[in-house]
């Protein structure tokens, strides 16, 4: 259980990063081609690392609480409802 909480804060600290200072990771990865023809005018990678950061939170604070399980089986149900 430590771990899980360990983890989870380092992931939910990436996130944050990645939100605070989009710019260094916009010049480790460079522009996104999906990203700008759908995202917006100029910016639309900053927007989609702030987007994935946020992701990244969620994510992080999911599996530092144990339930990120449960949501992913949420989020995936309605998939499979028909094969019952």
């Amino acid at each position: 259980m430590f771990w899980r909480v360990v983890i989870g804060l380092v992931i939910m600290a990436v996130g944050f990063h990645m939100v605070w200072k989009t710019d260094l990771y916009m010049e480790f990865v460079g522009r996104i081609r999906f990203a700008e023809e759908h995202m917006g005018l100029s910016g639309g990678t900053r927007l989609f690392l702030k987007l994935v950061g946020v992701g990244a939170c969620v994510v992080g604070m999911l599996f530092a609480t144990n339930l990120i399980q449960d949501s992913f089986f949420a989020l995936i149900s309605p998939l499979f409802e028909s094969l019952y």
